[in-house]
């Protein structure tokens, strides 16, 4: 193990797929977006010039490309971007990509990686700023994978580029400087494992992708108080791990979920549906939910931030269902 950045991590773990299978190639190699940690790409481009395109800005021809591409034995990766430029190319990826393998009747696979980037970044105003998730997760066939820390990204970027199947890999660019320890070797991790990030036994905390971080932020300012919230990172969508889910509530008796979709439709409405379905006993107050509100993203920033899910107000949800008004102060 040694300490570096999530988006250093995402390169190891890029590197690793191509050095390893000559049927990986990248459409698209602006992956860690276009701030400063874009730089560790450079090795990559300069090790496998003949095995990375950068196409024009075109999303529906980029995904088509991706997909029949898997489907004649290759193993894409391709970079789609911004989350919100994803829209453009919602018939190829919804209705080609994820269910070739199902109209084939398991003939054809599609082994093809579509990566974006999602979400409140700042300044993302409302084209921009979009978490299509939710929608996502309502296709069925794709897998859908959003990594939260150094060491997840690089283990789940490994299977997906693994994968015979269609998956979506969801980053966020706030994550790219974060760090943590990661294995200098190759290694994969499992889809459909959530990931317990800190226990408790007061009240489980599920969060994904970059607000796994908000709220073990949240944790730390909670336990002070004597709060012991257990942070739960789903990992992947598709396959969902309803079974650490429904374990972590029958433990703690309560559900705070954040998420950066929207509160209408969005993940923190489907993992509350799943708990109300299979872990309803279990409960002894009503689910929380830290979301994004139904809304368009404003460019103001002190509007950005008004909607944004932050750790005062995932503390004051966890709060909310412990029965606290506050600090410290229990509801009468």
């Amino acid at each position: 193990m040694r300490r570096t950045s999530y988006a250093a991590a995402m390169v190891e773990g890029l590197r690793a797929s191509l050095a390893s299978d000559p049927h990986v190639s990248l459409v698209g190699s602006y992956v860690l977006g276009l701030g400063p940690k874009r730089v560790l790409m450079d090795a990559i481009r300069a090790e496998f010039p003949d095995r990375l395109y950068d196409p024009p800005t075109s999303e529906a021809a980029l995904v088509s490309l991706g997909a029949g591409a898997a489907m004649a034995g290759a193993r894409p990766f391709v970079d789609i971007g911004t989350g919100s430029f994803s829209y453009v190319a919602w018939s190829p990826l919804v209705n080609e990509a994820a269910v070739a393998r199902y109209m084939s009747g398991g003939r054809l696979r599609v082994p093809v990686v579509y990566h974006l980037l999602h979400a409140l970044r700042g300044g993302g105003a409302a084209q921009h700023s979009h978490s299509p998730q939710a929608m996502l997760w309502n296709a069925a066939g794709l897998e859908i994978v959003l990594p939260s820390s150094p060491y997840d990204v690089k283990g789940l970027l490994r299977s997906a580029i693994k994968s015979d199947n269609p998956t979506v890999f969801i980053n966020h660019a706030r994550l790219m400087d974060i760090e943590g320890d990661v294995p200098e070797g190759d290694y994969s991790l499992p889809f459909g494992k959530a990931d317990i990030k800190r226990s408790g036994r007061d009240v489980t905390v599920v969060a994904t992708s970059f607000v796994v971080q908000t709220a073990l932020i949240a944790a730390e300012e909670l336990a002070v108080e004597g709060i012991e919230a257990e942070v739960l990172d789903p990992r992947t969508l598709v396959p969902f791990d309803r079974a650490t889910l429904i374990d972590s509530v029958r433990r703690t008796g309560r559900l705070v979920i954040v998420d950066e979709t929207n509160l209408s439709c969005g993940v923190a409405a489907e993992v509350a549906a799943i708990v109300a379905e299979d872990g309803f006993e279990f409960l002894r107050a009503p689910i929380a939910r830290v979301t994004r509100p139904d809304v368009p993203t404003p460019f103001s920033k002190p509007l950005e931030d008004a909607i944004t899910p932050s750790a005062e107000k995932v503390a004051a949800a966890v709060r909310r269902v412990l029965g606290r008004r506050g600090k410290g102060h229990p509801r009468q």
